[in-house]
């Protein structure tokens, strides 16, 4: 009796063991001839128009889910909900995964985008006046971003070492007693000519027909900012990435990246 007792449950460890043991991850592979992917709308938008366009002719399809902020898409592909991201910058990604506990991997570099100052009311960064207030992005990174853009331009100094960490409390100096105002990042442009001058992501003043190079009163200067390309962990070594890669940094959206936006926004790889 116990002997067949024991048989049985050895049989059944056994059958658990087998049933855990013969699951190789495989059901977690993205699929190999489609790929959704999340951006932000915009340049990011167009950028992959392109990508899609050429993987279309290598058999791979493109489903593209464009998002008008920057955390949704990090949570979407987070949650499955898409299968890779292209719209932020490093700084951001590694901010985003570490405040909500993301699991996500940076595996390619793609485009950057200068960020700029812009004005309706001046037309030169030397004409602001004491008390003008300044409008910059309230997401942390980007807020430490347009910081040092400020800095840059001679606006403020800056507490040293901060870097992009850096929040207007560490201003260590401010000689014409700029008012600073954080906004959404995507409202700031409706938003300009209710300020004297803001700091906005250029894909957002693309989007709202700013041309970068030649509206912006200021604009960054030698952006180490490089924006990427993001999966699951799990999915980091699949060959539809690699291939989703390898078609983004083709020459070919090489040259349409330089041919459609002026310099506002600049090949990564």
């Amino acid at each position: 009796m116990k002997k067949g007792l024991y048989l049985g449950i050895t049989l059944l460890l056994i059958g658990l063991l087998a049933a855990c043991g013969g699951d190789d991850g495989s059901s977690d592979l993205l699929e190999d001839d489609k790929l959704t992917v999340g951006v932000t709308a915009g340049p990011h938008e167009e950028i992959l128009e392109k990508v899609a366009e050429v993987a279309e002719e290598e058999g791979l399809t493109i489903e593209t889910v464009i998002f008008s902020d920057y955390v949704m898409p990090n949570v979407s592909l987070s949650e499955g909900e898409i299968d890779i991201n292209s719209f932020q910058t490093e700084p951001f990604f590694d901010h985003m995964n570490e405040e909500r506990g993301l699991e996500l991997i940076k595996v390619a570099d793609t485009v950057t985008f200068p960020m700029g100052i812009y004005s309706e009311q001046v037309g030169d960064i030397s004409e602001l006046e004491d008390g003008s207030s300044l409008a910059l992005p309230s997401d942390p990174t980007n807020s430490g971003r347009a910081l040092l853009l400020f800095e840059q331009a001679g606006l403020i100094t800056l507490e040293e070492g901060l870097g992009v960490n850096a929040t207007v409390n560490d201003i260590a100096e401010n000689p014409n007693n700029y008012e600073f105002i954080e906004l959404d990042p995507a409202q700031i442009p409706r938003q300009l000519g209710e300020v004297d001058a803001a700091a906005i992501n250029s894909n957002f003043a693309l989007e709202a027909g700013l041309v970068p190079g030649k509206d912006s009163i200021y604009i960054e200067q030698d952006s180490t900012f490089v924006n990427l390309i993001a999966v699951r962990e799990e999915n980091k070594d699949d060959e539809v990435v690699q291939q989703f890669i390898d078609i983004y940094q083709t020459d070919e959206v090489k040259q349409f990246v330089e041919e459609n936006f002026d310099g506002s926004v600049v090949p990564g790889w």
